[in-house]
Formats: structure tokens, sequence, C-alpha cells
């Protein structure tokens, strides 16, 4: 048992987002299954906690997920085809999450190199018009 994890289950978004993403999901489909038409309040909350963090983990994670196809080769229409997204919604989730990315400095180094964006913006016939 990890000792920084509450022993009860969540019941607000705060105390949810702080479990590892991966075990998120597993907690919220443990829950989902154990779950009862006589159901309780804190369980139906917690539930909602539950879902509510991994959307929100999701959301963040999902550009880096984009940027990974991209840079495998993945047209927009292969990812929209995938997330279920407009190749529009694609490429907005996409740019946005790019230009932190290239503006973020660790040790003295872009998070994402810039020219490998530019390159991928020239694949997908973009140029670099912002």
């Amino acid at each position: 048992m990890n000792p920084n994890r509450p022993t009860e289950p969540p019941m607000r978004l705060a105390d949810a987002e702080e479990i590892n993403p991966f075990q998120l999901l597993l907690d919220l489909h443990d829950h989902a299954v154990a779950r009862t038409p006589g159901t309780g309040l804190d369980d139906v909350l917690t539930e909602l906690a539950l879902s509510a963090a991994v959307v929100s983990w999701w959301t963040r994670w999902q550009p880096s997920m984009i940027h990974t196809a991209l840079r495998a080769g993945a047209d927009l229409t292969d990812i929209a085809e995938a997330t279920g997204l407009d190749a529009s919604d694609v490429l907005h989730r996409w740019r946005r999450w790019a230009d932190v990315q290239t503006r973020l400095d660790i040790g003295g180094r872009p998070s994402v190199d810039p020219i490998e964006v530019r390159a991928i913006e020239r694949r997908l016939g973009l140029g670099v018009v912002r």
C-alpha cells in the first residue's frame, strides 16, 4: 500500500489528482464495477471525482501523444480518427502545446525541439504561420 495515498477513495477532485494517473484509471474501473443501484452519495461523489481527474489528466496528456503520433508520421486525418476530434481541433491542441514546449527552457534547451516542430508543420503543409 502506498503510504502517501488515502485509505479511502477520494471524494474531491484535488484528492483524486494526487493519484498516479494509471492507478487512477484502475481505481475508476474498480469503483465503477463495484457500483450497484443502491450506491450511496459518497460512492457517487467518489466516482465523479475519479472521472473528473481522469478527464483532467487526459486533457493535459493528449497533446504530447498527438506530437508523438505526428513525429511517428501520422497525419491529421489519422489522429482525428484515433481521437474522435476534428482535424482542426487536433491541430489547435498540438500547436498550443508545441508553442509552450518550444519556449520551455530545461537546462538551457527547449522541452521540444523547435526544428522538429517546424519539420512537422512543413510535412503537414502548414508552414510556420501562427
